[in-house]
């Protein structure tokens, strides 16, 4: 057991690069992370990091003695849920990587945990592309189609964008009736967080398929500044339903162009294929399954 709590601390400072966040995230102090370390590395007869007064990095053979072990831990979860298999009851701790848009479906994960109290949401919200495996989530769920043969997925449901504005906007400046016609409108963008790319319209090409230049207000890279300007009357934007859905229904918002908008989008739940999907994991991924509607058209449920 003193081995699996050194391993243990020693996989946490690997993976947070500082004893202060594997402390917090063990429940107990950075120096005592500090002290297993330094025990292990003593036991080992060999450096595990390289430390300064600034940061911490691994050795060569840190990063081999961290993929061995990634692999132990590994082994005790596998354990784990062959012995959670038996009481068949969804249990324990599930992290999972969301979309920055995904807060805004925080009431369907409200639901899963009234419906699973005995399973421990731990939620990461970023829009970058998170290796499930190597940082150790039980799933991810992303919008687009999937490309990582490693991993297994399940539709969670089709959405088609808005655009939108609010009625006194349009009442002032006018209302779009072709595309070309947002050129001379205020647009609120949202940017990529990986690329700080303004993410395109989904616009069907009009007549001679002239490449709109649409111009920019303002730019985000989060869905909700782009909301409340909307709201407020500054610009036109093009937002996820299930960010709008009060807005739509309060009238605060009110949707333009919608024969032109083009494409569906979608969400995925993937999860890695060489693990076995513990009760905890196939609780979520059927309650997602089941209760995400993330648009108005109907969640297409397949495995």
């Amino acid at each position: 057991m003193d081995k699996l709590s050194a391993y243990e601390a020693f996989t946490q400072s690997a993976e947070t690069g500082s004893f202060v966040v594997a402390g917090r995230n063990l429940g107990i102090s950075a120096s005592a992370v500090g002290k297993a370390v330094a025990r292990l590395e003593q036991r080992l007869d060999v450096r595990l990091f390289h430390r300064n007064t600034r940061n911490m990095t691994l050795t060569e053979e840190g990063r081999r003695f961290l993929e061995r072990c990634r692999r132990i831990f590994e082994e005790v979860e596998a354990a784990e849920a062959e012995l959670a298999q038996l009481s068949r009851t969804p249990k324990g701790r599930l992290r999972v990587s969301m979309p920055l848009v995904g807060m805004l479906l925080t009431p369907v994960m409200a639901e899963f945990m009234r419906a699973w109290p005995e399973v421990q949401l731990e939620l990461d919200f970023n829009d970058r592309l998170v290796d499930i495996i190597e940082e150790g989530f039980d799933a991810v769920i992303r919008t687009g189609t999937p490309s990582d043969s490693r991993l297994m997925a399940r539709n969670l449901g089709r959405f088609r964008m808005h655009i939108v504005a609010a009625p006194d906007y349009l009442a002032q400046h006018g209302t779009p009736q072709r595309p070309e016609d947002l050129e001379v409108h205020h647009c609120l963008h949202q940017r990529s967080p990986n690329t700080g790319k303004i993410r395109s319209w989904p616009l069907a090409p009009t007549d001679g398929a002239r490449k709109l230049v649409l111009p920019e207000r303002m730019s985000a890279s989060a869905v909700d500044p782009l909301i409340e300007l909307a709201v407020r009357g500054f610009g036109i934007a093009c937002l996820p339903p299930f960010a709008i859905r009060r807005e739509l229904a309060e009238g605060l918002l009110v949707p333009i162009l919608t024969p032109w908008i083009e494409g569906m989008d979608q969400f995925h739940v993937l999860w890695p294929a060489s693990r076995k999907v513990t009760p905890k994991l196939r609780a979520f991924i059927d309650f997602m399954a089941e209760h995400l509607r993330p648009g108005d058209v109907a969640a297409q449920q397949t495995d």
